[in-house]
Order: structure tokens, then C-alpha cells, then sequence
């Protein structure tokens, strides 16, 4: 008897790999995992050990000898050295044609180079990234790959078995070539950083102009949820808000420190959509107020150098219905921002992205999931020359109804020192995209004056310069 060989292997099991691995194996292909911790190891054979689709060693060797040809195997690393490492200790085992899937949040360069670096070798690599976190990554998270079309060939039936499924349709499939994959997973993250920091501004003027309590917010996004603002964060925004503390008598999310983490993704999508010279301030603050947030100290000095006075009195029920509107507009705004980025950056690297797949391989299993996605897709569908979604009559029609409570709602918000960040953002981008002069032509004249670099004429073509010292 020849020895077994598995469909599919992964690297790295701590609770995503371990989740992931157990949903290739419930698909019915079986799989192999790695990891040179041994109680890692011994914790996904307990959990799934009792099947003959799974098993796992902490030895190199023994793993890719037990895959089946060409190799295909998963890495779900931290994204950084991590992965270079692995991929090095690997590479002594491996054959020409062998897959290499990195799973994990790498930056877009980092998978050009891998890429490029093991075609040299003969072995195929491309990113995938995976986003629902453990829960998605067990049950169906949304997949994002690109890179070797004929490498995805081989691993197509194997994702779209473990990948979300919505209406019939599972929530992956190919994107494009070189980093494709990574490049949409870090847009999805820079736009997830852009809807939690909507999310959590509404939360705060509600709690404190219009005194909702606890109870009464999760009553009200709970409602939001089963509404047009659909979706896995207001979802989960509903249960944090009733979930009490072991160990006061209050609530959890009150005890919780106003100081919050970020992995990069973030600040790479800013960083990029910068290089690319596109607009994403939604997103931009976002990434900013998570900076902020870490000035703990700072900001309680400076809250007593400059304390707040008393909130204006406002109709609870009006602003109830301020923030369902003011939230709806940010989480349009804020999608709309990440897909131009995406189609900018399709043609600037070459990916030749398809935005409807975009949008409907995130209608389930990601953490920016929504029932918004279903229409951005139809909207892209619809209408192939679509390029913004601003620009959209379908869209448009949904913007322009929101945009009166948006502005008393960001009014009030300045005049009672409430920061409103995101949303502010999102309001002036608007404004400045759908304004058709700015106020750009006395810059345009001030660097002139002090450098030089000349100006264009709105009455006639050609380069201009002025000496401006009369």
C-alpha cells in the first residue's frame, strides 16, 4: 500500500489556518497541515483527527511528501517575513508545477516579488486573501485570489467548495494577474477601516446628544440591520451592545479603552491610493483617528484644558433618523471611494479588474459584507461605463435623499464639539467632487508666484507662467 496523499495542504495552524483546514476536509477534500508548533499540531488532529481527510505534521518534509501533484498548499502566515521564511523553508521539497497559495494580508509588492522570484524556480505562487475572520475561515469566508490563472485552475474547485455562498454563488473567483488577489483584500480592508469609523461615530452622537442607552441602541441598530444599511457591522454592532460585563454590573463595550489597533492594512490602501493620486479621505481619517485614538494621555490633558460644554437639545427620535440616513450616506461614500481606487489601480497595474465580481464575491463571508454590495454590483452590471459610483443614476438617486440629514446632522456635530471625522469626509469629498470650480486656481497662482511651475487658462490651451512681482 502506497502511502496517502491529500488534496491540500496548509501552513500555519493557529485558530484561521486550523478553521480553514477543517472546512476544506467537511467539503470532502482532504487535507494536510503544518506547523512547527506541536501543540498547534495536536490540537487540529483532536478537533478533526478523527476523519481520515485530515491529518498534519510539524516536519516539513513529511507534509509535502504526503500532497498530492502538483503540490497545493496554503499559507496562512503573518504577512511579512513570515511568509519569505516559509516559503525558503519549503523550497527544498518542492517540484516544478507545485502551488504555492499565500492566504494571509500581504502587501500587493511583496507578492509581485514572490511571484516573480519562484517563476524563476518553476513554481507557480499567487495571494489569495481570506476575509470573515475564524468564524468565516470555518464556515465560508470571501476569497480573494489572483496571480497564475493556470495555477487558480487547479485549486478553483477546492475554494469555491469552502468559500461563502450567496444566492448559489460562492464568494470567490479569479481576479487578475500578479497581485490582483492582495491588492483587492488591502482596498477591502481600507474600506472596513472607513465603515467602522462611520460606525462608531454614530454610535457616539447618539450616546451623547441624544442619551441613547445601551438597550436602545442595540434596539436601533438591530433595526438598521434588517433595513437598507444591511450588514455584518451593524450586525455585530447589535450584539456588542448587550453584552454584559462579567465583572461589573454594566455593559462591556463601556469598560472597553477608547484605543484602537491597526495591523497596516489600512495605511497601506492610504498610502497607495496617495501613489496613485486618488481621493479616499473617508478611509485617510480613518486611519488617522485610530492614530489618534492611541494619545490617551494627550487627550485627557488636553480635554481639561478645553472642556466640552453642555449638548444643545435635540428630538431623540430625529436624531435617530439623522444617523440612519448620515450612515447610510457614509457607508455609499465610503464603497464608492474604495472601488474608484480599485479601478485606478486596475489600469495602473494592469490586473484588468472586474468591479461586479468585486462586489459580489463580498456580498457574504467578508467582514464588509452588505446588502449595499448587491446593488453596487447591479449598478457596475448595468452600466459598464460606470467609473465612480457618485457618477451613478442609481446611486445618485439613493445619495440625494440622505444629504439633508447628513447636514444638520455634521452642523450640529461641529457645533457641540462631537468629532464626526468619517463622516465630515465623506460630506466634503462629496461636495468637492460635485463642485464644478474649486478654489484650486489661486493655488495653482500661488506656486506659480513663489516657483515657477506655471498654469493652465480656462479660455485657452497651453502652459502659462506670470511674473507675478509687479
Amino acid at each position: 500500500m502506497g502511502q496517502k496523499r491529500y488534496d491540500f495542504g496548509l501552513v500555519g495552524l493557529g485558530v484561521m489556518g486550523r478553521n480553514f483546514i477543517l472546512n476544506v476536509a467537511d467539503k470532502g477534500f482532504s487535507a494536510f497541515g503544518h506547523d512547527l508548533d506541536g501543540n498547534k499540531v495536536a490540537s487540529l488532529l483532536e478537533e478533526g483527527g478523527n476523519t481520515d481527510k485530515i491529518n498534519a505534521s510539524t516536519d516539513s518534509k513529511t507534509f509535502l511528501e504526503s500532497l498530492s501533484c502538483p503540490r497545493k498548499l496554503m499559507l496562512l502566515v503573518p504577512a511579512g517575513k513570515a511568509v519569505d521564511a516559509v516559503i525558503e523553508g519549503l523550497l527544498p521539497y518542492l517540484d516544478q508545477g507545485d502551488i504555492i497559495i499565500d492566504g494571509g494580508n500581504s502587501f500587493y509588492k511583496d507578492t509581485d516579488r514572490r511571484e516573480s522570484y519562484l517563476k524563476s524556480k518553476g513554481i507557480h505562487f499567487f495571494g489569495a486573501g481570506v476575509s470573515g475572520g475564524a468564524k468565516g475561515a470555518r464556515c465560508g469566508p470571501s476569497i480573494m485570489p489572483g496571480g497564475s490563472k493556470e495555477a487558480y485552475q487547479e485549486v478553483k474547485p477546492i475554494f469555491e467548495a469552502v468559500a461563502a455562498n450567496f444566492n448559489g454563488e460562492p464568494c470567490v473567483a479569479y481576479l487578475g494577474p500578479k497581485s490582483a488577489g492582495n491588492y483587492v483584500k488591502m482596498v477591502h480592508n481600507g474600506i472596513e477601516y472607513g465603515l467602522m469609523q462611520l460606525t462608531s461615530e454614530i454610535y457616539d452622537i447618539l450616546k451623547k446628544a441624544g442619551n441613547y442607552s445601551n438597550p436602545e441602541l442595540q434596539r436601533l441598530f438591530d433595526s438598521w440591520n434588517h433595513g437598507r444599511l444591511q450588514s455584518f457591522l451593524v450586525e455585530i454592532t447589535a450584539d456588542i451592545l448587550k453584552q454584559k460585563d462579567d465583572k461589573t454590573e454594566g455593559y462591556l463595550v463601556d469598560m472597553i479603552l477608547d484605543k484602537a489597533k491597526q495591523k497596516g492594512t489600512g495605511k497601506w490602501t492610504s498610502q497607495n491610493a496617495m501613489e496613485l493620486g486618488i481621493p479616499i479621505p473617508t478611509i485617510d481619517v480613518a486611519v488617522s483617528m485610530r492614530e489618534l485614538s492611541a494619545l490617551k494621555d494627550e487627550r485627557l490633558q488636553a480635554h481639561s484644558i478645553y472642556p466640552k460644554k453642555e449638548f444643545e437639545k435635540i428630538d431623540k427620535e430625529a436624531l435617530g433618523k439623522w444617523a440612519e440616513e448620515a450612515l447610510y450616506f457614509g457607508f455609499i461614500l465610503t464603497y464608492a471611494q474604495g472601488f474608484h481606487q480599485l479601478t485606478e489601480a486596475s489600469k495602473a497595474y494592469g490586473y484588468d479588474l472586474n468591479m461586479p465580481t468585486v462586489a459580489k464575491i463580498w456580498r457574504a463571508g467578508c467582514i464588509i459584507r452588505a446588502g449595499l454590495l448587491a446593488d453596487i454590483a447591479n449598478a457596475f452590471d448595468k452600466n459598464k461605463s460606470t467609473t465612480h459610483l457618485v457618477l451613478n443614476e442609481d446611486f445618485a438617486a439613493k445619495i440625494k435623499p440622505t444629504l439633508p440629514a447628513v447636514r444638520h446632522l455634521v452642523a450640529f456635530a461641529v457645533n457641540n464639539g462631537i468629532p464626526l471625522p468619517g463622516l465630515n469626509n465623506a460630506l466634503t469629498y462629496f461636495d468637492g467632487f460635485t463642485t464644478n470650480r474649486l478654489p484650486l486656481n489661486l493655488i495653482q497662482a500661488q506656486r506659480d508666484y513663489f516657483g515657477s511651475h506655471t498654469y493652465e487658462r480656462t479660455d485657452m490651451g497651453g502652459i502659462f507662467h506670470t511674473d507675478w512681482e509687479i
